[in-house]
This record gives structure tokens, sequence and C-alpha cells, in this order.
């Protein structure tokens, strides 16, 4: 049976309460009902290419299915994340349910997306939820994940090194930045940037912050940023836009905008109604969204849609960038280290080699030629000499080598290696290692003749007691 998790009752301002009057699926009395119960839900999205048994994952004991998501889990209770080195290996990202929706839209307009090479834009990443779901949707396409704010592309990144897939660049840049790639995208999530209504239970700074001139503020900044980056999908490409906003400014209203200022049409997605989710109409063309409320399901408030572009669009051309090319030495190295060479590019990013999918090298060098990387592929390392010092990057991604060493490590000295403490254990090799849980990696440790040395980095260590 589904438990709550229960926080103190949250107070919601008069004027937003009465702002939500007359929209579909609103009921005042059950809306504030939710709201001030305390409830609240934890929920997690398995990792696909991080797998283990369900009666391995201690916190998926007693959990409860999300029915609009395959890998999606209601918890019966809030665990100590911190403390499940499952967490830190990548094998899961506690994410809120209302937004794994995402999943029914992208498997109803691409069917064929764990086969089909497409290019891909998350625009409004961190921290990066939504983003490791489609990395997960799309093994084989490639995924440009975009976040404006430099502290928070920081967070989006340790998210998708843990995530482990080698398709994604991470590019740190204003939605201006993207109109020199026209047409580039067959489909662009733009979580937008909104009042945050929909968080109120689990956010209560949001609550402090929630204001109609703010709603206002970010309806104007949403136009924006879809003005901005509209370009850059070609035509019969997919726009998937979404907020954490109950307001219909933010939601319905801006539907009408998009249909009124570009060549385009709605995409309805079925949906089971005992799910719970609202299906919306825009006062003037009529569109549909699909709205989530608290008081319907398990779940945050979510609003989300998709709009199909009807109208061409010139490609971007252009000469990619000259790939680095590694010396023999370098190659030779990368072998003893990485599987399925023969299928990876490579490519400077900060002068360090990077390893990229070679069918997706010309693409993501147009890609850097305009925006600022600050992540491609996966780096596996510097090279010293003739050696490898491995990065934790490496570690993390399924492209490692399955000759590696392996050490396994129980509970209590796995959470000291992630503590970035060193194991007290008798090792049976020598040399760099993986240490690992339940089978999973969780780093580099090199292990000498006298002592061991922990390579976690320093600045992802465990801090909890």
């Amino acid at each position: 049976m589904l438990t709550l998790y229960l926080r103190k009752k949250v107070e919601l301002p008069t004027k937003f309460t009465q702002s939500l009057h007359g929209i579909v699926g609103f009921d005042e009395k059950s809306f504030l009902d939710i709201h001030q119960s305390g409830e609240q839900i934890t929920s997690i999205r398995l990792n696909p290419y991080k797998t283990l048994p369900h009666s391995e994952i201690e916190i998926l004991k007693n959990a409860v299915g999300i029915p609009w998501c395959e890998n999606g889990f209601y918890l019966p209770q809030r665990p100590s994340f911190t403390l499940d080195p499952l967490l830190h290996a990548g094998c899961y990202y506690v994410q809120e349910p209302s937004s794994m929706f995402l999943e029914q839209i992208v498997k109803f307009v691409l069917p064929d997306h764990k086969q089909g090479a497409y290019k891909l834009l998350d625009l409004c990443a961190a921290p990066g939820g939504k983003s490791t779901h489609l990395c997960a949707l799309f093994p084989e396409s490639l995924l440009v994940v975009n976040e404006v704010n430099k502290l928070r592309a920081s967070i989006l990144i340790e998210n998708l090194i843990k995530w482990g897939k080698e398709n994604t660049v991470v590019t740190n840049n204003d939605s201006s930045d993207f109109n020199s790639l026209p047409g580039f995208f067959d489909l662009i999530l733009v979580d937008a940037p909104c009042s945050g209504s929909g968080l109120f239970r689990k956010d209560e700074d949001a609550i402090e912050e929630w204001s109609v001139s703010n709603v206002e503020m970010c309806a104007k900044r949403q136009k924006k940023i879809l003005q901005e980056i509209w370009p850059c999908i070609k035509e019969d490409g997919y726009l998937i836009y979404s907020t954490c906003s109950y307001s219909k400014e933010e939601d319905e209203e801006i539907l009408d905008w998009i249909l009124d200022k570009f060549q385009c049409c709605i995409v309805d997605i079925p949906v089971e109604k005992n799910w719970g989710i609202v299906i919306s109409e825009s006062d003037k063309h009529k569109a549909k969204g699909y709205r989530f409320f608290p008081d319907h399901l398990k779940g945050e408030g979510f609003f989300i849609c998709c709009i199909k572009k009807t109208s061409p669009e010139s490609f971007y051309k252009s000469k990619a960038k000259k790939f680095f090319v590694p010396d023999r030495n370098q190659k030779t190295i990368l072998e003893d280290w990485i599987q399925k060479s023969d299928e990876l590019g490579f490519m400077l990013l900060k002068d360090q080699v990077h390893l990229v999918p070679e069918k997706w090298a010309f693409d993501i060098g147009l890609i850097s030629q305009t925006l600022y990387l600050k992540k491609a592929g996966i780096y596996p390392g510097s090279f010293v000499a003739k050696n490898l010092i491995p990065d934790h990057e490496l570690s993390m991604s399924n492209m490692v080598s399955s000759k590696i060493a392996k050490e396994s490590l129980e509970l209590p000295s796995a959470i000291n290696y992630l503590r970035k403490e060193t194991p007290e254990l008798q090792f049976t090799t020598t040399g760099w290692a993986l240490a690992q849980y339940k089978g999973m990696n969780l780093g580099w440790m090199k292990i000498l003749s006298n002592r061991v040395n922990n390579y976690y980095p320093k600045e992802w260590r465990i801090l909890k007691s």
C-alpha cells in the first residue's frame, strides 16, 4: 500500500486560488484540502542502462509503479537517498511523478524512439530530470542539454555523468544563441521557467514569491524563449512545452500565442481516464494541454503539451570543426580502458580528449562552432606519458571496459568510499580498480602494496553522518 511522507500544512495566497477559478479540473475545496493535508510524495525513475533486479534495490520494497512511466515508481516512504550507494552509482533519479508524463508524448509522436537517430534539445534542463528521461528514451539519438545558469549547469553535468550515457552534449547558453542552428532539431523540450505554483507543496519559497505580476513576467519570458528557439525545430519536428504552473497565462494562453504566431498544430496525446490527468483546452484555438492536479492524482502541479511544426525551415549549413585525431599511443592506451572503441569519435574540449558516438561527431562539431560546450560525450581521463589517469566520468559510463579490475564493497565500506575515506579491506588486485556496490560502479581506486588511494571526486563526497 502506498503511504506518504507528511510535511506541515501549506497555506495558499487568496489571490492565487481566485486566479484559478474557471480552470478545468480546479475544485477549490479539494485543492485546498490536499495542500493543507501535509501530503508529500516521493518517486524515482530507474536508469535502463544500469539495471539490477528490483529485489536488489532496497528502496523499491513495497513500491508502486507510476502508470504513465515504465521505469517510474512511487516509494512507500522517503529514504535517506544520500546514504544509498545506488543513487551515487546513477541507478536511479529522484523525480517528481507528474513530469514523467513526458514519456507518453515521446512514445506517441516518435514510436521508434529506441532505434531512431534523432537530434533533441532540452533547453532549460537543470537539474536534469527530464534530460536523463530523454536520454533513457533515446539511446541512439543525440541529446543536447542546455542550462543558461552556470551554477545549475554544474548540477546538471553531475547528474548526466552519473547517468552514464555517451550521447549527450551539455551547453551553457541563452536561448537566443541557438538561432545559428535553424532546422537542426527533431524535437525540442522547453520546460519553461515559471511562477512555480505547481510545486507549492514541495517548495514553500515558491509561495512567498508568487504574485500576479510574477505570473505576467514569466509569461512574457516564456514567449521570448519560444520565439527564439522556434526556428531551430525542423519541419514536421516537435516542441514539447511544459511548466510547473497552474496559471492559464503560462499554460493555455501560451498555446494560443504559439498557434497565432507560428505555422503548427497541436498533437492530441492518448490518456487513460483512470490516470486522473485533466485534459484542458485553450480559449481561442481549443488547443489541448494536459494538467496535473494533486487532488486528482499522486503528483504535483504540472502542465504539458505537444506542438508539431508544419512550416519549412532552412537547415544550418556549415563546415564542421575539424575533429582532434589522437595519436597512435593514445588510441592504444584507450583500448585497454573502453569497449566498442570502433564506434567512437574523438574531440578536444578545453584541451581534453572526449569520446563521442562516431555517428554524431559531425553534428557535435557543428554545435561546438556556435555554442559554449561544457560537456561532450565521455571524458575518459588525462594522458600522462604512456598511461591514462582515469576520470570519474569514465567509471560512471557504460563504455568502461569489462576487463577493468573490480572490487566489491558491502554497504558500510561503500559509504566510506563515497565519503572519500579509505575502505579497510583486503583487496585481491593491485593497480587501478573499480569500486562497486551490488555490481554497480561507484568510482576509481588505486590499490598499492601498502595503501589504497580513493579517487572519488572530493566535491561529490557524502558529508551526511
